[in-house]
């Protein structure tokens, strides 16, 4: 009887879920094989299109950086949790600056934010900036683009 219990338990080994052995001394041995729920799918986020550049404000009198993006998701736009802005410096050999949370807006598919120059470590007149914009969904699956920040100097 063991031997068939083996046989068994190799047979159903390679279907998916959980085995379960019964055996009681009235009734024969039965097997029962429950179902495993079926596998999470999820589609990783696209960054469509995206911007990033300085400009000047004379209400602030400073330098602004804006960074900008338009994402979607095959799961929904609603997937899309974070965007980050990851700045470095390519003429030092792509040493990473600084980083830059973006944010929703009114439609799903855009999120932008902009900081004042004073309080980054950027240089506005500065050409040798690339940005990876780079999109999260809530799996943690991620989509970027890299692309050159426009500058005084561009």
């Amino acid at each position: 009887m063991n031997k068939l219990f083996a046989l068994v338990g190799a047979a159903t080994f390679g279907l998916s879920g959980c085995v379960v052995y019964s055996s009681d001394y009235d009734e024969p041995d039965v097997v029962v094989v429950h179902d495993a729920p079926p596998p999470v799918v999820n589609y990783s986020p696209v960054v469509l299109s995206a911007g990033a550049g300085v400009y000047w404000d004379d209400y602030y009198y400073d330098d602004i950086w804006y960074f900008e993006a338009e994402v979607d998701d095959a799961d929904s736009p609603y997937d899309v949790v974070q965007v980050w802005a990851d700045v470095y410096d390519e003429y030092a050999g792509g040493v990473y600056v600084e980083s830059f949370e973006l944010y929703p807006t009114d439609d799903p598919y855009v999120w932008y934010s902009d900081w004042l120059g004073s309080t980054t470590y950027l240089d506005p007149f500065y050409s040798g900036y690339t940005v990876d914009i780079v999109a999260y969904d809530t799996y943690d699956d991620f989509d970027f683009v890299t692309l050159w920040a426009e500058t005084y100097a561009y």
